[in-house]
């Protein structure tokens, strides 16, 4: 007489199959050394923009090399036009944040400071290691994405 014990085999369930070798990989889009590089410098360039506009203008000026790496090189490069987008949408995401973080200083009347300047700091750090990231991701090939980006231009 069977028993749903006695059907069960004495080791577990049956292991999945393994293949002896590993599947083929799907050819990858190989991307132009070039498309890579101004991907790159897509990224990059918000460092250089927020370098130089330092202060108050620093948020604001982080999207302006983006943008024209975007609308330079956007016909052409399509790896470029992916990368300039996302790298216009998060710096221009990290602008309105910044923009908020001062709306909340006004409105408090300095009070919103105590939450202002660590959000800044914060902000700061977390916009220049996620530029950093991005740079190196586009200069491997790789169409990179933010995290907590608005895709305002699609």
């Amino acid at each position: 007489m069977n028993t749903p014990s006695d059907q069960i085999p004495p080791h577990g369930p049956p292991a999945a199959s393994t293949p002896s070798s590993p599947p083929p990989e799907s050819p990858a889009m190989e991307i132009d050394p070039q498309a890579r590089q101004w991907g790159m410098f897509a990224h990059l360039s918000a460092l250089l923009g927020g370098l130089i506009t330092t202060g108050w203008a620093g948020s604001l000026g982080c999207f302006i090399g983006p943008l024209i790496i975007w609308l330079a090189k956007k016909e052409t490069m399509p790896f470029v036009d992916d990368q300039g987008k996302e790298a216009l949408n998060f710096n221009l995401t990290i602008a309105i944040v910044f923009f908020l973080l001062l709306l909340l200083s006004i409105a408090t009347f300095g009070i919103g400071l105590l939450i202002a300047i660590p959000g800044w700091f914060i902000v700061g750090i977390y916009w220049l290691v996620m530029t950093i990231v991005a740079s190196i991701k586009a200069n491997e090939g790789v169409a990179y994405r933010y995290p907590f980006c608005l895709r305002l231009i699609k």
